[in-house]
């Protein structure tokens, strides 16, 4: 018999599956996009970008911790090994981002858990934001910190991260169009 999964477990699956994609994906743009980088962790294409959006989308605030976690790894000893506060800040805006569009999406669109409600034209705003507000989050603190010259950075990672989200939702969209169509039962 199947018993129910917990929701502490649920949770926990999430964000577990949220590290292990938002991992494998960071990887990959490291394998095939690293001579996109305009600066180090600010690239033309920025496909990571892609996997924050749709695990917030599918998982919530679950897929917003996956986010940090991942991240937090990623930038402590990748990306600025020797700079925790460049890599805390960088983490953290890269988690939130996502998850404040998510948040928004649910109160603008009422989105539902299955995203059935979710069109086209509603979730290519949600990419558009989603590529807003993490470059937006990341360069608030460039500019705190004193930073100059943020203006080319800013769009730099904003074009690779919406070209990022692009190819990450269109290539999910492929995937699926390949699964069989469930049947119809009566």
């Amino acid at each position: 018999m199947n018993q129910p999964v917990s929701p502490f477990r649920l949770n926990l699956y999430m964000v577990l599956g949220t590290i292990c994609l938002h991992g494998m994906v960071m990887v990959a743009n490291e394998l095939f996009f690293r001579r996109a980088e305009f600066l180090q962790g600010i690239g033309w294409i920025y496909i990571p970008a892609g996997t924050r959006l749709l695990c917030t989308l599918l998982f919530g605030r679950a897929g917003a911790v996956g986010l940090l976690i991942a991240g937090w790894f990623a930038c402590y000893w990748y990306y600025f090994p020797g700079d925790a506060i460049r890599a805390t800040t960088g983490t953290i805006a890269g988690a939130i981002g996502p998850y404040l569009v998510y948040v928004m999406a649910q109160r603008k669109y009422g989105l539902q858990a299955s995203l059935m409600n979710l069109t086209p034209r509603r979730l290519l705003a949600c990419a558009f934001a989603c590529a807003l507000a993490s470059p937006l989050l990341h360069h608030v603190w460039f500019a705190l910190r004193g930073d100059s010259n943020l203006l080319p950075g800013f769009l730099v990672m904003f074009i690779g991260d919406l070209a990022g989200t692009l190819i990450v939702l269109y290539t999910a969209k492929g995937v699926l169009a390949l699964l069989p169509q469930p049947q119809r039962t009566l």
